[in-house]
């Protein structure tokens, strides 16, 4: 709108996006509108602002408003990723015209997985939308996109065999073509808020489902220590590199077509702090979690060594820690009775001497996932001592008594 100045020259007044805004939600409430006697006063009818009036509550549309509200949001987002579009790329940053998501695969806490291609290569495509349950504030999402790309900054370093090899990342899901739930529906969007992570699939799937389809017939005890010492050494190499994984488990590591086991789901991984303090809360999944995290006391990596230390017992077991108790049936057990899974008498002292330290109650007397690594290599695994298969001799459920670590 055009206005004279006291002076008679003509200033253009240009309103910003918030101020449209406003102007777009104020529009809804026309006619509800009341003005005080203080406000009235100087005033002409032209010249009254929205800051002039009271509004009555039960006039008010607020489905209207949450409309006018997520328009703007979405603009402030898409002005956000305008402005990084104009900025330096990162050196880990894909080209989407590359990328070709195919199928959904999983859906879990941290995110939807799609299996895709990149640059004709298998991948696997994590796509995070942390404002997707309506419960994170425009303040908290900036500050975890923030995380990520500090994180993802440390992941496309990181090379190991026994590690899934991450492939790109994108700080915005745009562009896009993502697959909706029902293939005759095309493709679906995500807000432009949400990141997306590529790492390299790998067919044989998880290791919870492979220890699943061998809960009867058990595993030979080579493949045991092979799996045991591909989890070791990838857990040694990341805390080598300062970084706690925090979530693992069986259903976090992936098995390549050689059965090479690799750790995956960096999902609520991070750097390790320099103060243990400035890592707490329960983060992790129940059964793996050491008992300091379970308490909601500081942690470091030793909550991995933990966390090994159950992945062994299950490996050896083909079995699940405490099937039948609560959440806080197990977080009390755990934490104030010492409980851990009973070890098979079956299985050689050589393994259950390495669980047992390994969950040691006491973060200090848990070894160094270097020490580990040695630890299992050592184990002679040329007599056997496998866990029976529960169709010869009964199996082997002649469990130990003890609890204790």
């Amino acid at each position: 709108m055009d206005l004279k100045s006291e002076e008679g020259e003509e200033k253009v007044l240009k309103l910003d996006d918030d101020e449209e805004e406003e102007g777009e939600v104020v529009s809804k409430l026309k006619g509800v509108g009341i003005l005080s006697e203080n406000n009235m006063e100087a005033k002409s009818p032209g010249s009254i602002s929205s800051k002039d009036m009271i509004f009555r509550a039960d006039k008010i549309d607020l489905k209207s408003l949450d409309v006018q509200l997520e328009k703007h949001l979405s603009r402030v987002w898409s002005s956000n990723l305008e402005k990084n579009n104009h900025r330096p790329k990162e050196v880990w940053e894909i080209d989407p015209l590359k990328l070709e998501i195919r199928y959904l695969v999983a859906k879990g806490t941290y995110g939807t997985v799609y299996r895709g291609t990149y640059d004709n290569q298998d991948v696997a495509v994590k796509l995070l939308d942390w404002g997707e349950d309506g419960m994170a504030t425009a303040a908290e999402t900036a500050a975890l996109r923030s995380s990520f790309r500090q994180e993802v900054a440390v992941w496309h370093k990181l090379d190991h065999p026994n590690v899934t090899k991450f492939v790109g990342a994108s700080m915005g899901t745009s562009n896009l073509k993502i697959p909706s739930k029902n293939p005759s529906e095309g493709y679906t969007t995500l807000p432009s808020r949400a990141c997306c992570v590529l790492v390299e699939f790998l067919p044989g799937g998880t290791l919870k489902n492979y220890l699943y389809k061998n809960r009867k017939k058990k595993l030979a005890f080579k493949i045991v220590i092979q799996l045991a010492l591909d989890l070791s050494r990838g857990l040694s190499y990341l805390h080598s590199k300062k970084i706690v994984h925090r979530d693992v488990k069986a259903e976090n590591m992936l098995l390549d077509t050689n059965r090479t086991l690799k750790i995956a789901d960096f999902g609520v991984a991070r750097v390790e702090a320099q103060n243990p303090k400035d890592m707490t809360g329960e983060t992790g999944t129940l059964g793996y979690m050491a008992p300091e995290v379970l308490d909601g006391k500081p942690y470091n990596r030793k909550c991995d060594v933990y966390s090994f230390g159950i992945c062994l017992w299950e490996i050896y077991c083909c079995d699940l820690p405490y099937p039948d108790l609560s959440f806080a049936e197990v977080s009390s057990a755990v934490v104030r009775q010492n409980l851990r899974p009973d070890i098979p008498r079956c299985c050689p002292s050589s393994l259950s001497h390495i669980m047992k330290k390994c969950w040691d109650a006491n973060p200090d007397k848990r070894p160094e996932m270097d020490e580990v690594v040695k630890l299992v290599e050592a184990i002679d695994t040329s007599k056997g001592g496998g866990m029976i298969p529960e169709d010869q001799a009964g199996g082997c459920f002649c469990f130990a008594p003890t609890r204790g670590p």
